[in-house]
């Protein structure tokens, strides 16, 4: 059994093992400063004793408790001037004891993080993803080339999941008002490249106004212009109150994938919710092209 702890972006496992409350008896200062010992070394009695420098016949009881439950165990044996020594090992890199038997989870919960939810509800996926059609479509004729750009999104959500049950994607030009009543959604793309979004912009606290011809934030009361310019509205969803809908969205696709970036490079930051408001779950975010390569490659988040 492995113990997962996320810290800075990165996974840290520690190796553990369940002992029984019984158990806990064999443990003392004299029974953890062994463990201490061999967990660096794996040693013999005799050679606990004289590091610890304690009476080898002391060394002998903890270690039968320790064996007994099964903290410790023999990891070989060595002939030594005649007499044949046992070199003893952790079990684990920790030990536990539990109260409540163990209950089913989901990675989610696992992760501490309210902010999928319910996008994401024991594991599966409990929304529906729409993406822009790559084909012309809308009054401007647009085709959508933010779909690849989902694969990352895609990849970072799957991170969640236990598994997938059936296909939850859908174009923008094939989804039907049923299903975006009935569904939480998640949509990828402005409003130019998908309809579903511009059906649902003014409504978001953060939009693209026509007029100014940017994103404007009813929380700071700031409009945003640049190409570069990525939103993440998380808010209920417009045909159908009990529901959800997550959008993320740029003035053009690199504001889209500067979008996607920031929810997966600064996922943590994200989930606070709006500086000027915590409550509200919106965030502008500005890609960044840090090799100049002319690809955003890393974002600033800027409310």
């Amino acid at each position: 059994m492995k113990i997962i702890k996320t810290e800075k972006g990165k996974s840290l496992i520690l190796k553990t093992q369940e002992v029984k409350p019984a158990d806990l008896s064999s443990l003392n200062q004299i029974s953890l400063d062994i463990l201490k010992v061999i967990k660096e070394h794996e040693m013999y009695p005799k050679q606990i004793a004289k590091k610890l420098k304690i009476h080898e016949q002391n060394i002998y009881y903890y270690i039968r408790k320790l064996e007994k439950s099964k903290i410790i165990s023999v990891s070989k044996e060595e002939n030594i001037n005649g007499t044949t020594a046992k070199f003893y090992k952790l079990n684990s890199d920790s030990f536990f004891f539990k109260i409540n038997d163990f209950k089913e989870s989901s990675k989610l919960e696992e992760s501490g993080s309210e902010f999928l939810k319910p996008f994401i509800e024991k594991g599966e996926l409990n929304a529906l993803i729409i993406v822009g059609s790559p084909d012309p479509h809308g009054q401007q004729k647009a085709r959508s080339k933010d779909g690849y750009f989902g694969m990352d999104l895609a990849l970072f959500l799957g991170t969640f999941l236990n598994s997938i049950n059936s296909s939850k994607v859908k174009l923008d030009t094939e989804v039907r008002e049923k299903e975006l009543e009935e569904n939480n959604l998640i949509i990828l793309g402005g409003p130019i490249v998908n309809r579903i979004t511009e059906s649902i912009n003014k409504k978001m606290p953060i939009y693209f106004d026509e007029n100014k011809k940017g994103f404007y934030s009813t929380i700071s009361k700031k409009t945003y212009f640049h190409d570069e310019i990525g939103v993440i509205n998380k808010a209920k969803n417009p045909f159908n109150k009990d529901k959800m809908v997550l959008l993320i969205e740029g003035l053009r696709n690199s504001g889209t994938k500067a979008a996607i970036i920031a929810f997966i490079k600064k996922f943590h930051e994200i989930e606070k919710g709006n500086k000027f408001n915590s409550n509200i779950f919106s965030k502008v975010v500005e890609g960044e092209d840090l090799d100049s390569d002319g690809v955003v490659d890393d974002v600033e988040v800027l409310e």
